[in-house]
């Protein structure tokens, strides 16, 4: 979480114009952080979850 309020605050004050817009970028480690849920890993199809399948 505490990575994506830092690409937040640095691209917002650094960043001129419009091109803020690219501070939306640190959202998504905050949500990610904040919800315990990464789409990413759904989309690359990584579980990282420790309890294993019965066969």
């Amino acid at each position: 979480m505490i990575v994506g309020l830092v690409i937040i605050v640095v691209l917002a004050v650094f960043l001129h114009g419009e091109n803020k817009w690219w501070a939306v970028v640190g959202l998504v480690p905050l949500i990610t952080g904040i919800t315990g849920f990464c789409g990413l890993y759904t989309l690359l199809g990584i579980k990282t979850c420790p309890v294993k399948k019965h066969s």
